[in-house]
This record gives structure tokens, sequence and C-alpha cells, in this order.
């Protein structure tokens, strides 16, 4: 796994317990309990609303015959979303709001969909699943830089026949 990806699921769990620690200088504790208490259940009841909005585009989607990718993508963020509302703290809380409302989850999932859904599906496909495969000739076939049909500014290479030699010549 990145280092990155792991500083940051390190980095908020830390940064909740700093503002819970900030605002419990300065609010009784049972406003932060219950300030996180409630953010919990408000979160979970719209993950709830959410989740049942997904199901039912995805159902329409696969009744007519459709990938329903969006929502799916929409079904694993949300599911995201559930998990973060269920664990304590206000910063777990804000992340999972931009997952689990609409205008914010749109270019959540367009980003998901470009570096990783595509990603992992071309190289579980060899590039048929984006179709990023070559239907004629070789990769890099007209290009004169790649090495190969000329040279580098692709200009045809004249060879006199004493330098011509066949490589079978050369082991006997």
């Amino acid at each position: 796994m990145d280092l990155r990806v792991i500083g940051v699921l390190l980095l908020v769990p830390l940064l909740d317990v700093m503002l819970l620690g900030v605002l419990a200088t300065t609010f009784p504790l049972t406003w932060i309990v219950a300030l996180v208490v409630l953010t919990a259940l408000v979160g979970l009841l719209l993950v709830r609303a959410e989740g049942r909005r997904a199901l039912t585009r995805i159902q329409r989607k696969a009744v007519s015959g459709e990938v329903p990718t969006d929502g799916l993508i929409d079904g694993s963020l949300l599911l995201v979303a559930g998990a973060l509302f269920l664990t304590p703290g206000l910063v777990t809380d804000a992340l999972a709001l931009l997952l689990a409302i609409p205008p914010t989850r749109y270019p959540i999932r367009v980003l998901v969909k470009k570096y990783v859904v595509t990603p992992y599906v071309d190289a579980k496909t060899g590039g048929f699943g984006s179709g990023n495969v070559y239907v004629g000739g070789f990769p890099n076939d007209g290009d004169p830089t790649a090495g190969a049909g000329g040279s580098a500014d692709g200009s045809t290479i004249d060879i006199d026949e004493d330098e011509y030699r066949n490589v079978d010549d050369d082991q006997s």
C-alpha cells in the first residue's frame, strides 16, 4: 500500500482526537458527546435514504439491460459513508457527509471511475474493457523515433551490399 494512503488514514483519527480535545476545553463534555451521537444518527438516516435511491436506480438500470456502474459506485461510496458515520468523531462525520450527499458525491464518483475502476478493468481485461487495444499493426509502427522503420529524423537509410550481412552468415 502506498505510504501516502496510510498517512491519510492515520491523519483522520488524529484530527478527530485533536478537534474533540479542543472542543472539550471550551464546551461541556455532555454537549460534545451529544453532538457526536446526533451527527452519527442524522448521517445514518441520510445514508439510509440515499442508499434506497441508489438501489432503485441500480434495479431500474438492470431491468432496462444497462450496466448500473454509477449506481454501484454510489452504493459503495454510501457504504463507506455509513462506516465513517459510525466512527465517533466530527472529522469522520464531515468526510461521511461529503460522500453521502449527491452534489459532492458526483465528483467523487467521477474520480473513482477514472483512477480506480478504469485502471482495474484495463489490468484485468488487457485493455478490452475500456477499448484500449491495438486493432491493427504493431504498437508504434508508424513512429520513426520508436526504433523501427527508419532513422530518428524519418528518412530512409540506404545500405550498400558490402555493409549488408545476414545474421546466419556471422555464426559460421
